[in-house]
């Protein structure tokens, strides 16, 4: 495993975690693990797993609140998201939504959970106060990612079927357009100042740039085949995606729409998939290798590579909750795609 800024040779990565850039005490990364059925519970700090909990069936997409009490996963084989407590490390509720369920996203307030319900190509609205569904969003055919604008008046909903990402107004949860996106939209992530979304396109091995004032697509960008997960930096600076035909993650420069860093995390097969990026980490699922890898944004080196489960999936940053009300750290995602490998 290697990484390199674009345009440059190749560094061997470090053994073992930098001491440089790391999060501070308290931090956890939370790792759904699809054929395992279970989460795996990482301290930032150390990179070690410290729990392994079982979290449904085919849990794929996870996302935590914001006072970093609970955890959400989509269950996809199971029809379900279950609510993990963070501090007991158990689930305390589950909650059927529609047929697999993929993609999760919070409010801002943590208040309201979007899923993305890829076999009944609609997006479950659930009050995260009472676990109950709320409204049911009609969007596209197989929406597969959900992300919430900062201000959290829209979520945009990645749907693969459909060449499209519709926009729903949160106030009242209703579908009000849809955006052209690509051949296969899996993974979308909108910029801080809700100007841009970023839209990998799978199948046309693309990172699509669309502005949300115009609807229009203003950049295209070639990442490499089979690009999946994608996700903002939270200054909104950078752009990383998870390329799996090379076993890469592609550094888009936002201001420019050009990638400058490449960070080989594996050969082909290390499928990396999902993406969460803090300002310290930035933390890669890899499928197909059943890791975990860590990079240090500043330097574009592998810090860590963590052993997990059976297809590490979605992977959600957020610190352990305590009385203070600490909360994920700013920029944090998760996103998912539909099927496995």
């Amino acid at each position: 495993m290697s990484c390199s800024p674009a345009g440059t040779a190749a560094h061997s990565p470090a053994a073992a975690a930098s001491a440089t850039g790391q999060p501070s005490a308290g931090h956890h990364v939370y790792v759904t693990n699809q054929l395992d059925n279970t989460v795996s519970v990482i301290d930032a700090s150390t990179h070690k797993v410290v729990a392994t909990v079982p979290a449904g069936t085919g849990p794929e997409g996870i996302a935590v609140t914001p006072d970093g009490k609970r955890a959400y996963v989509a269950g996809s084989e199971s029809a379900k998201v279950s609510a993990l407590d963070t501090r007991t490390k158990k689930i305390v509720a589950t909650v059927p939504v529609g047929k697999k369920p993929t993609g999760v996203a919070l409010s801002p307030d943590g208040s309201t959970l979007y899923v993305t319900n890829g076999g009944s190509n609609n997006v479950s609205v659930l009050d995260t106060r009472t676990n109950r569904v709320t409204a049911t969003v009609p969007v596209g055919v197989s929406p597969v990612a959900v992300t919430v604008s900062h201000d959290g008046a829209t979520a945009y909903v990645a749907n693969s079927g459909s060449a499209s990402v519709s926009r729903i107004d949160t106030r009242t949860h209703r579908a009000v357009g849809t955006l052209p996106a690509g051949r296969s939209p899996v993974g979308v992530a909108v910029t801080p100042d809700g100007q841009f979304i970023y839209v990998a396109n799978e199948t046309t091995a693309r990172v699509s740039v669309i502005s949300t004032r115009t609807g229009k697509v203003t950049a295209t960008v070639p990442v490499g085949e089979g690009v999946f997960g994608v996700t903002l930096a939270p200054d909104g600076k950078k752009a990383y995606v998870a390329v799996l035909g090379p076993g890469n993650v592609k550094v888009i420069d936002t201001g420019s729409h050009r990638v400058t860093g490449t960070v080989n995390v594996g050969p082909p097969g290390t499928d990396p998939f999902n993406i969460a990026v803090t300002s310290h980490a930035v933390y890669v699922t890899d499928q197909g290798a059943g890791t975990l890898t860590v990079i240090d944004p500043k330097t574009l080196k592998v810090t860590a590579t963590l052993a997990l489960g059976n297809s590490p999936y979605g992977v959600a940053v957020a610190s352990s909750g305590s009385a203070t009300g600490a909360g994920p750290e700013a920029g944090s995602v998760s996103l998912t795609r539909t099927g496995g490998r």
